[in-house]
């Protein structure tokens, strides 16, 4: 599944992302004063290769949650529990990302790829356990490499499953208590940045906390002798990197990024997990990002530099630090607001307006 979704991502159309521009500037407006919404929908045109882009609704968002072995180290004060408990407040419709689904019209649908525990059936939770948590990246690999591809390939099919009944782009979510850990060893493995650059303080931890979660990040790095993974670089060394030091829900995402772009259905980003995945996604196929918006910027300083690696501009920079996929859900109305321009605005000519002389 996996090679046959890589098989099917076609990079952005340059004669969509062209025809695009030049339809943005017959708009009744002066030329680049929409700012990132122009090149929000100049982006989707290239994805979707054809101008102007398809509206992305409805759209759908996935919380794929998982439970991670470096959590033993004591790189946050939340218990692990906690990831179980959100997994059934997300469930119950009471979570902030519930409220701004709801505001969004969005579906929620939660994913369990790794969490510590059974789940009870829920008509929204789909089930989809490669373990029951991942193993302390810090003392060695936190999956197998067998284990990361059956994670990926859980991505690929929820992104599958929901395009197929109708969704018009996917939002990322998550929820695993210390993945913020993983998501920096990700980010330094993959844009080949030092852990204290990429190393943020989560839900909110005290400076002595703060060094150890370095200090941890180094160890894996050095337990696993990963070195920085890079566009050159093979698919089975950008495999191995995500399955030493990533968790469940990093490459479920990575996969549900790769599902998306294969169909062609944008994919809006939220926070720093997101981003770890993307970068993933990105060394899988380098044209993974074409089909992907940044929703917007975590306060955690490792998703600035993920974007950046990525070339992605983040819609909004509100300091959130929630996950769950709050922000890429925030972003969602101003994703079909910039696309809405291309199918309702009149140009210069249809509406008999004069254009400012060039």
């Amino acid at each position: 599944m996996l090679a046959e979704t890589l098989a099917a991502i076609r990079p952005a159309d340059p004669a969509a992302i062209a025809e695009a521009r030049a339809y943005q500037d017959r708009l009744t407006k002066p030329r680049g004063s929409l700012g990132a919404l122009e090149e929000v929908a100049v982006r989707l045109a290239g994805a979707a290769g054809a101008c102007p882009p398809p509206m992305p609704a409805p759209a759908a968002l996935a919380i794929f949650a998982a439970d991670h072995g470096v959590h033993a180290r004591g790189v946050t004060p939340w218990p692990q529990e906690v990831t179980v408990q959100m997994v059934a407040n997300f469930l119950a419709g009471g979570a902030v990302a519930n409220a701004f689904a709801a505001q969004a019209g969005v579906p929620v649908t939660v994913v369990d790829v790794g969490v510590a525990a059974d789940l009870p059936d829920a008509p929204d939770l789909r089930k989809h356990k490669i373990g029951y948590g991942t193993a302390d990246l810090s003392r060695g690999p936190a999956m197998t490499v067998d284990q990361a591809v059956r994670a990926l390939e859980a991505g690929i099919t929820v992104a599958r499953d929901l395009v197929e009944s109708g969704a018009r782009c996917l939002i990322t979510g998550d929820m695993g208590i210390a993945n913020t850990t993983a998501s920096a060893a990700l980010i330094s493995v993959f844009t080949g940045k030092d852990p204290a650059e990429v190393t943020g303080r989560g839900t909110g931890i005290d400076d002595e906390t703060y060094a150890l979660k370095v200090d941890v990040v180094r160890e894996a790095l050095r337990a696993n002798d990963v070195s920085t993974v890079t566009t050159a670089s093979s698919g089975s060394e950008a495999l191995r990197a995500l399955a030493a030091v990533g968790g469940f829900e990093h490459a479920a995402i990575a996969g549900f990024i790769l599902g998306g772009a294969a169909a062609r259905v944008p994919v809006i980003l939220d926070g720093v997990i997101a981003g770890a995945a993307a970068l993933v996604a990105a060394a899988l196929d380098p044209a993974a990002p074409d089909h992907c918006v940044a929703g917007h910027c975590s306060a955690e300083p490792g998703h600035a530099a993920a974007l950046a690696h990525l070339g992605l501009r983040p819609l909004v920079d509100l300091g959130l630090r929630l996950g769950e996929g709050s922000g890429a859900l925030l972003a969602h109305p101003m994703v079909c607001a910039a696309v809405r321009v291309m199918h309702d605005v009149a140009t210069f000519d249809s509406a008999g307006v004069t254009e400012k002389p060039v």
